[in-house]
C-alpha cells in the first residue's frame, strides 16, 4: 500500500479470501477478484477453487493469491525471462499485463477441461462392458465436477463485463482490442464446459438406459421362472390335501408326481422359449 500508494481498503482485502468474485475502482486502480478451479490435469481434479486478487494500476499490475497456482507461476517465470532479454515489458503497461494473465489462466483451464473429456471418452469406453452400476458413480462424480468449474467460472461474465467500462477509460479506447481477446478466450472455455455438461447427459441417459434394460431383463427371468413353478406348486398343494380319493396316492404316487411335475416343466420352457420370453 506504502509503495504503490493505493487504497487502505485494497490492503485489507488483500488480508483475507473473498466469497464473491468482485470489481472495484479505488483511485487509480481497480480491484478485481475472481475464483478459478483449481487444476490437477489428469492425475485428480477437485471441486475446490483458487481465489486470484488482481490490482490493475497505470503503470504496475499486483496479483495475490492464497496458494500456488502453477499457470500464474509459469507466467512469471516466463514474462521474467523474456524481459531480461529484452523481449518484453518495453511498451507494456497494467493493463498488458492483466490481458496476458487473463489469457494464460483461461487457456490453462482449457487444457483442463480436455482432462475431464479424457475421463469421460475413458467412462464412455466402459459403459458397454457390463459395468453399468459402477459407471453410475462415476458419471455422478464427474458431473459434480463438471457443475462445480462451471459454477466457479459463472461470475467471470459478469466481472469482465464490469471491468470492461473502467479499464478502458483507465488506458483508452484503443485497450477494447485486448479486452475483447481476453473475453473470447472466457467464451472459449465457457462453450467447452457447457459441451462437457452435454456429454455428460447424454452419457448419464445412455448409461441409465442400459441399466433399466438389464433389471427389465432380470424381472423379466424372474416371472416366468415364477410362472413355471406356479402349477408345479398347485400339483403339490393338492397332492397334500388329505382326500380318500386321491389320483395315484398309495399306489405309484412319488414317481407319477415327480414325472408330471418334469413334463409340466419341460412343457412350459418349451413355450416360453419359442415365444421368445427366454
Amino acid at each position: 500500500m506504502k509503495e504503490f500508494g493505493f487504497n487502505p481498503i485494497i490492503a485489507q482485502e488483500l488480508l483475507a479470501t473473498s466469497v464473491r468474485s468482485k470489481v472495484e475502482r479505488y483511485d487509480d486502480a481497480i480491484y478485481l477478484v475472481l475464483h478459478f478451479p483449481i487444476l490437477h490435469g489428469k492425475k485428480e481434479i477437485t471441486r475446490s477453487t483458487q481465489e486470484v486478487d488482481i490490482i490493475i494500476g497505470k503503470n504496475y499490475l499486483i496479483t495475490t493469491r492464497f496458494e500456488n497456482i502453477t499457470s500464474l507461476e509459469s507466467f512469471a517465470k516466463a514474462f521474467e525471462v523474456d524481459t531480461v532479454l529484452g523481449r518484453e515489458g518495453q511498451h507494456m503497461h497494467g493493463g498488458h499485463l492483466f490481458a496476458a494473465i487473463m489469457r494464460n489462466l483461461y487457456r490453462a483451464l482449457l487444457i483442463e477441461t480436455e482432462s475431464i473429456k479424457t475421463k469421460l471418452l475413458d467412462v464412455e469406453e466402459r459403459l458397454f462392458d457390463g459395468k453399468e452400476k459402477d459407471m453410475v458413480l462415476e458419471i455422478s462424480h464427474i458431473g459434480r465436477i463438471i457443475h462445480d468449474f462451471r459454477q466457479a467460472l459463472n461470475p467471470h461474465e459478469e466481472m469482465l463485463d464490469s471491468l470492461e467500462a473502467p479499464i478502458e477509460r483507465m488506458f483508452g479506447h484503443e485497450f477494447s482490442y485486448y479486452m475483447s481477446s481476453v473475453i473470447a478466450e472466457y467464451e472459449r472455455i465457457r462453450r467447452s464446459a457447457e459441451s462437457l455438461r452435454e456429454i455428460m447427459l447424454e452419457m448419464r441417459e445412455t448409461n441409465n438406459s442400459l441399466l433399466s434394460a438389464k433389471q427389465n431383463e432380470v424381472m423379466k427371468n424372474f416371472s416366468v421362472l415364477a410362472f413355471v413353478f406356479v402349477p408345479i406348486s398347485l400339483i403339490m398343494t393338492l397332492y397334500q390335501m388329505s382326500l380318500p380319493h386321491t389320483p395315484f396316492a398309495g399306489q405309484i404316487d412319488f414317481w407319477a408326481i415327480l414325472g408330471g411335475i418334469a413334463l409340466v416343466s419341460i412343457s412350459c420352457f418349451i413355450y416360453f422359449k419359442k415365444k421368445g420370453w427366454l
